[in-house]
C-alpha cells in the first residue's frame, strides 16, 4: 500500500520553452511574471510552490538544468544585493525574508541532459526516494474555485483512495492532439472517475470512438 501522507513535491523547470520562443530567449517561462490573486507580481514557479505548501507540502524539489541552478537559487535562497534591499519598502523586506522561508523547503536537482518530461520527473527519484509525491508543472498555474487549493484537493483524495490520482480537465475536440486524454468509471457521485484507458495525444476519430465519458458534452474530453 502507497504511504499515505504526501510531503514532498517535485516540479519539473528544466526545459527550453521553445512553444513560448522569443520571449524564452530572455526570460525562463518559469520566471514569467503573473498577478497573483492576492495582487502581487511573481514569478510563475512562486505561485506554484506556493500551492504545493498550500496542500501541507513540506520539501519541494525543482528540476532545472545545470546552467540555471544559479537563477533559482537566487529567487529562492538569497537575500537581495545591499543596494537593492535598501530601495524596498518595509513591506517588501518583509516579503524577501518570506522567500527565503520558502527557500529553506526547496532543494534545487539538476537535469544534465534534456531528455524530455519524463526524464526530468526520473532525475527526482533519489531525492524522493520512496514516498509518495505531487508533481506539478513549473509552467501551469491553477485557481481553485473553492477555498481548499486545488493541489490540497489532490491530496485529499489521495489520502482517501490510498491510489495514484491525477487532476483532469476538459478539453475540446481541435486540442486534444496535444495533450493525454482518459476515460473511464465515474465514481463517488460523479466526482472520482477510475481509468480505464489513457491515450497520448490522440486523433479526434479515435478518442471518439475510444474516449467518450459518460455526461461529457460532446466532442469535448478528459484530458490530463
Amino acid at each position: 500500500m502507497l504511504q499515505n501522507t504526501v510531503r514532498k513535491a517535485v516540479i519539473p523547470a528544466a526545459g527550453f520553452g521553445t512553444r513560448l520562443f522569443p520571449a524564452t530567449k530572455v526570460v525562463k517561462k518559469e520566471l514569467f511574471p503573473i498577478i497573483d490573486k492576492d495582487g502581487r507580481a511573481k514569478p510563475v514557479i512562486l505561485a506554484i510552490v506556493e500551492e504545493a505548501i498550500s496542500a501541507g507540502i513540506t520539501e519541494i524539489g525543482i528540476v532545472v538544468q545545470p546552467d540555471d541552478v544559479e537563477i533559482f537559487t537566487d529567487l529562492f535562497k538569497k537575500p537581495p544585493k545591499p543596494e537593492l534591499w535598501q530601495k524596498l519598502s518595509p513591506e517588501n523586506q518583509e516579503y524577501s525574508l518570506y522567500l527565503e522561508e520558502i527557500g529553506n523547503k526547496i532543494t534545487i536537482i539538476t537535469q544534465h541532459q534534456q531528455e524530455g518530461y519524463g526524464h526530468a520527473v526520473f532525475c527526482a527519484k533519489d531525492w524522493v526516494q520512496d514516498e509518495p509525491f505531487l508533481l506539478m508543472l513549473g509552467d501551469h498555474v491553477y485557481q481553485s474555485e473553492i477555498e481548499q487549493s486545488c493541489a490540497a484537493q489532490m491530496l485529499r483524495i489521495y489520502e482517501k483512495v490510498h491510489q495514484s490520482v491525477v487532476s483532469l480537465t476538459t478539453m475540446p475536440a481541435n486540442i486534444i492532439h496535444k495533450a493525454g486524454c482518459v476515460t473511464g468509471v465515474w465514481q463517488e457521485n460523479n466526482s472520482i472517475l477510475q481509468l480505464t484507458q489513457l491515450a497520448e495525444k490522440p486523433s479526434v476519430e479515435y478518442a471518439r470512438q475510444n474516449l467518450r465519458v459518460v455526461g461529457i458534452a460532446e466532442d469535448e474530453f478528459l484530458g490530463i
